[in-house]
């Protein structure tokens, strides 16, 4: 049957340059380490304890054989790492705060490791390493995912995401609130399968300035950086193209429920860790004291002065 001809018109289709065009595109960030943990044989891996429980998920559904570490206050991990024997280590870059050389070091001591730069879309891949990548937390697009590896290929059912994109759509035209529930859904939704990514994210990630979105997101970053440096529990390194602003102030929560009630959507992310760690563990106070400061390609220094004046009000 030839291709259909004529009918109403679809979506325009892009030709621009897609950023991470020489790694695997798969459905997801999950859909990412579901791949790894297929073709890589895995059987036993070492995850952190600050980690959004998706990831236990995917590798619990396969029998991969699960063992924790801590992360320490500077997000990274706490003590000295001693995989065993076959055991993969799955390293997160939170906000993009490892350097590339920290990453090239623990490349070189860990002939098995998994870099999640769901976080750090803008953060080269790790040369020795498998590097994930998610694009939904970056750019308007429902899913999505990259991953850099050597391991074994192999021909992938191609997925569909035009039923998911309601409220990227939605939120186009319409108030981010009426479309939440919908976006979390989406969230808790996507499957763990491995698929190759979607056309039509595909299509959508052709039509991105990339390096507009990358400059954007590191003047804001900055503009936050220099506003709340003294104040930041966290100690942090200037990047490229940030997901996000980690304040942390021991009045985490408190501040976050207020700027929520003023509109300023700040995150609480993994909220699981609460559930699975100590109270008065790190992870647990991680979690609770981070304010995830949006600092994306949408907005410039008006926003950001509102949000910095917004958590100096909230403060005093």
């Amino acid at each position: 049957m030839h291709k259909e001809i004529g009918g109403y018109l679809e979506l325009e289709r892009f030709s621009g340059p897609m950023m991470h065009e020489d790694a695997l595109a798969l459905s997801s960030g999950r859909a990412c380490l579901s791949y790894l943990i297929e073709q890589r044989d895995i059987r036993k891996i070492l995850l952190p304890d600050l980690l959004c429980d998706v990831v236990t998920t995917v590798c619990e559904e396969r029998g991969v054989t699960v063992r924790r570490y801590a992360v320490g206050e500077d997000l990274r991990p706490a003590d000295v790492l001693q995989p065993e024997k076959d055991e993969w280590l799955y390293l997160v870059n939170y906000y993009g705060q490892l350097s590339k050389e920290e990453l090239l070091s623990w490349a070189k001591d860990n002939p098995r490791l998994i870099v999640d730069n769901a976080q750090a879309y803008f953060s080269a891949p790790v040369k020795g390493a498998d590097t994930l990548y998610t694009c939904r937390k970056f750019l308007g697009v429902a899913d999505g995912g990259f991953l850099y590896t050597d391991a074994p290929a192999r021909t992938l059912e191609r997925d569909e995401s035009h039923r998911r994109m309601d409220f990227v759509l939605g939120r186009f035209e319409r108030p981010a609130g009426e479309f939440f529930a919908e976006a979390a859904a989406n969230n808790d939704s996507l499957p763990t399968k491995a698929r190759a990514m979607s056309a039509l994210t595909g299509n959508l990630l052709r039509g991105v300035d990339y390096y507009a979105v990358r400059d954007r997101r590191t003047w804001n970053y900055r503009m936050l950086h220099e506003a709340f440096q003294d104040l930041n529990r966290l100690s942090l390194r200037r990047i490229a193209g940030a997901y996000a602003y980690p304040l942390r102030l021991p009045e985490g929560e408190a501040i976050r429920k207020e700027l929520i009630r003023r509109k300023i959507y700040v995150p609480q992310l993994w909220p699981n860790v609460l559930q699975e760690q100590p109270e008065n563990s790190t992870a647990s106070r991680l979690t609770r004291e981070i304010l995830p400061l949006p600092c994306d390609q949408r907005y410039g220094r008006e926003e950001m002065a509102f949000v910095i004046d917004a958590v100096f009000d909230c403060l005093n």
